[in-house]
């Protein structure tokens, strides 16, 4: 068997990536850049972000199958090994391709898949409410760094509306859809990020969910 990789390890280098990132941000906003190039460089810091996350989750996973593949098999109908190395549970999760989802419910969907989802140490953590707007916006925000789409523009508006205002959607209430209307879209992600201490709060609720993983995950 492959060497196992480890839930408390991952979750110790993502807390060390974004360390670094904190002190990248720092040497943004005391450097005379320009506006433009400041929101450029959050931009980055915002995709390096999401990579360290993704990896953080995809280390989970494979922590959790070379757990207990229980779940997994029924899911699928097929009487996996106890044991499954690293590579192949690797391979499982992302069929020999990137680990991919769409959005917070598409993670929850991937670890649900794999793990059973509720009452399972990953899950549980990464469904749990506190997480729930830095999700979004993590994920809304690294869309529309990367991609600058008006699709990609619109669902940040979304996420970034449901946090000012505490809720998980906007629409089905008449006021709520009509501020929604009114509310505010940024013209980057780094723009927005970069302002009232967004980037700390952003990272600082993601260290707390893999403070939680490590706490939870068997090794």
């Amino acid at each position: 068997m492959g060497n196992k990789k480890s839930g408390k390890h991952a979750a110790e280098q993502f807390k060390n990536a974004t360390d670094d990132l904190r002190a990248f941000t720092k040497e943004i906003d005391s450097a005379a850049l320009s506006t433009s190039a400041g929101n450029l460089a959050y931009d980055m810091a915002l995709i390096k972000v999401t990579v360290a996350f993704e990896k953080l989750m995809l280390e989970s996973l494979i922590v959790a199958i070379n757990n207990d593949n229980v779940a997994f098999s029924k899911e699928t109908g097929i009487n996996f090994p106890k044991h499954i190395t690293q590579a192949h549970c690797e391979y499982l999760i992302t069929g020999g391709g990137y680990f991919d989802y769409s959005g917070r419910g598409g993670l929850l969907g991937e670890i649900k898949k794999f793990t059973g989802g509720k009452g399972h140490w990953l899950y549980d953590a990464v469904y749990k409410e506190s997480h729930y707007h830095q999700l979004e916006l993590l994920l809304a925000l690294r869309n529309f760094a990367a991609h600058e789409s008006p699709q990609a523009k619109k669902k940040l508006k979304e996420a970034i509306f449901c946090r000012t205002h505490n809720v998980k959607s906007w629409r089905g209430d008449q006021q709520r859809e009509a501020l929604f209307a009114k509310a505010y879209a940024p013209t980057s992600a780094g723009q927005w990020v970069r302002r009232q201490g967004r980037f700390k709060w952003l990272v600082d609720g993601l260290d707390a969910l893999a403070d939680e993983l490590s706490a939870g995950a068997p090794r």
